[in-house]
């Protein structure tokens, strides 16, 4: 029996885990993949406070787990399938683990077109991380679609060996700030604006795009940057969210479920960075923990 148990091992994960083991609960946390989550996909961060030049999001992530590790956070890698709140257990490659509080940190994962094309190529030319997969496209073309922040970070960072198309389907960003205006002065981007990606398409090695607008595009490898789906599914019908799967949970970070509390992410709210998710890490232990005092 863990007092804390903390799902997600990205920046609210590592920072919830972090609180909760050095105010003395005894903190598992449970991640499926690798620890930084998202954050660990981005080649530079430059607006967490403290680094003025930036800040590898791998590195990062990296002393976000060390921290917490010095702390007596235990680590457990492994697919969460089920939970029961009311037997307070969680189920994790069929391993029962049992908690008296919870930290749903589960993160989001990038959101994917829904076209013709695009899930036939994944790996073959179609990727969602361009950090992970740019390297391979080293003096060729590619497309970015998107028209967000993370849209422009993975386009600054795919210029910088590749000739990148960034693609948009309203004529005006969803991004502001200086990376815009890097990205604009950037010889490397070309720009396609107020453009719908309808299909994609194989050719030999490389890829067609297609557009509703009757035009097309060869490029060699395409990535996608159009936001982000909550990772809840399996928490359907266990404790309440909104339509799209982003978990209901105010300031307090508070679920509708006595006990569970949500970080990050995948909780319902205007703003989702880093800082933002280790903000809410940071509430979330501090309420499990009085959680557990009062009860």
């Amino acid at each position: 029996m863990f007092d804390i148990a903390v799902l997600g091992g990205g920046p609210a994960g590592l920072t919830a885990g972090l609180y909760a083991a050095r105010a003395g609960y005894r903190t598992i946390l449970i991640e499926r993949g690798f620890a930084g989550g998202q954050a660990s996909t981005t080649d530079k961060l430059e607006n967490y406070p403290g680094f003025p030049g930036g800040v590898g999001g791998p590195e990062l992530m990296m002393a976000f787990e060390q921290q917490a590790q010095a702390f007596g956070l235990e680590e457990k890698y492994g697919e969460v399938t089920a939970v029961d709140f009311a037997r307070r257990v969680v189920a994790v490659d069929g391993e029962e683990i049992s908690a008296r509080a919870f930290i749903l940190a589960l993160g989001a994962k990038r959101r994917e077109l829904g076209i013709p094309g695009e899930t036939e190529n994944i790996g073959r030319g179609v990727s969602y991380c361009a950090t992970c997969d740019g390297a391979f496209y080293r003096g060729k073309r590619v497309a970015v679609i998107g028209g967000g922040d993370t849209a422009i970070e993975d386009a600054l960072y795919l210029a910088r060996f590749a000739q990148v198309t960034l693609i948009h389907r309203r004529t005006e960003l969803r991004a502001r700030g200086a990376a815009v205006q890097r990205a604009k002065e950037n010889p490397a981007i070309d720009w396609m604006l107020g453009r719908n990606v309808q299909s994609i398409h194989r050719e030999g090695g490389a890829l067609r795009l297609d557009f509703k607008e009757g035009e097309s595009l060869g490029v060699d490898g395409v990535f996608v940057a159009v936001g982000t789906v909550p990772q809840t599914e399996f928490l359907r019908g266990a404790l309440e969210m909104d339509a799209a799967g982003y978990i209901l949970a105010g300031e307090d970070t508070s679920t509708s479920v006595p006990g569970v509390f949500c970080a990050g992410d995948c909780r319902k709210k205007p703003l989702r960075q880093v800082i933002t998710a280790a903000s809410d890490g940071a509430v979330a232990a501090y309420m499990a923990g009085r959680y557990l005092e009062e009860n």
